[in-house]
């Protein structure tokens, strides 16, 4: 998800606070960065998350979304926001709707990420890097980024890397309920027993960020 501090349009709190109150138990606040901001801009979701947990029930996780970097400093910056706090890890990856550079997916999976976002039309050599290193490999709410979502699902069906869903908010009427993400997997071509573990993947990357 994404707040003010890059292209959403919600603070961190008010964003916490429409999840907590659709009843969600978590979300990662991964705003966009690059070698301009990442030093202010993740620092700041730290902060936000901190004092958010320390009063309200739902975890709030800070992290960042390396985006429309050079692929060469790729890792560098991967490395340089987890010592800036950040609990989980994003790359924008090669979306068919925007003139993201070519290589940035292999960037991405060779770096320290959670999460290829929208990563295109992923070809598999990078998808069986990501299953190899466990990243994740985004199934999109996010019209546009979900254009290639039958890809994905492909490439993770034969090289077995893990998907996760991304409702990638911006404003609040990107946020997507349990039911309708099912319904969106559903349409990428998952079955029932594919959903739940993508589900499944999502709870397990909140257990590893809140270290529980």
């Amino acid at each position: 998800m994404h707040s003010f501090l890059s292209d959403g349009v919600l603070t961190p709190s008010e964003l916490a606070r429409r999840c907590d109150a659709m009843g969600f138990t978590a979300i990662a606040i991964t705003d966009h960065v690059d070698s301009s901001n990442i030093e202010t801009v993740v620092p700041q979701i730290v902060k936000a998350c901190n004092e958010i947990n320390k009063h309200w029930k739902i975890k709030t996780i800070p992290g960042f979304e390396i985006t429309h970097t050079p692929v060469e400093i790729i890792g560098d910056l991967a490395k340089e926001g987890r010592a800036l706090g950040a609990k989980i890890a994003l790359l924008h990856g090669e979306t068919v709707v925007e003139p993201v550079k070519k290589g940035t997916n292999h960037a991405g999976v060779l770096a320290d990420i959670d999460i290829l976002a929208h990563p295109g039309v992923i070809d598999e050599e990078d998808a069986i890097i990501a299953a190899e290193k466990n990243i994740y490999i985004e199934i999109s709410g996010r019209k546009g980024h979900s254009f290639t979502n039958g890809h994905v699902v492909k490439m993770s069906q034969k090289t077995g890397a893990p998907l996760i869903f991304n409702t990638d908010t911006h404003a609040p009427g990107d946020l997507i309920c349990k039911e309708m993400a099912a319904l969106l997997m559903t349409g990428s071509g998952l079955s029932n027993r594919e959903i739940e573990n993508a589900f499944r993947n999502a709870q397990k990357l909140v257990e590893k960020a809140v270290g529980c």
